[in-house]
């Protein structure tokens, strides 16, 4: 019987990778417009990965909101110039945008928000960006995301 449980455990250990992908991470944004982090890989065996925005200021998000939006690079000037076009009540997002793969509601100090994205709406070798869609933010807010080869 003990050599049975024995076996039977590293089978298991054996089937079961030992380092797990990482597919979640969370970002910090601030009163000084900026995203701690400017660069996140997302691994290719994720089956989806979830995006937390935490707001560290303590402004409100009629000053001083953010939004985390993620897009290809090519579409990101046209998503932020719609979004602002929505406005506030939109989180500056274009309703129903077929250019922006997820998004995060707008947030203000003390608020986090988080969303998760279906890793097959990405490709290996695209550049996608991320971005603060809030006018004038994304100037400084932006980072690029990655899907592991």
């Amino acid at each position: 019987m003990l050599r049975q449980t024995l076996a039977l455990a590293l089978l298991c250990l054996c089937t079961t990778p030992l380092w797990a992908a990482d597919c979640s991470t969370t970002i910090e944004a601030s009163d000084a417009m900026q995203f701690n982090q400017k660069t996140i890989t997302v691994a290719k065996t994720c089956k989806q990965f979830t995006m937390t925005l935490k707001h560290v200021g303590k402004l409100p998000k009629a000053s001083m909101g953010h939004n985390w939006v993620l897009g290809t690079a090519a579409d990101e000037q046209a998503i932020i110039t719609d979004g602002m076009k929505a406005g506030a009540e939109q989180n500056y997002i274009k309703p129903g945008d077929p250019r922006v793969i997820a998004h995060t509601k707008l947030i203000g100090g003390g608020e986090s928000d988080s969303v998760t994205v279906p890793v097959s709406k990405l490709k290996a070798g695209e550049t996608y960006a991320y971005f603060c869609t809030f006018p004038g933010h994304a100037a400084l807010m932006e980072g690029t995301l990655t899907l592991e080869k």
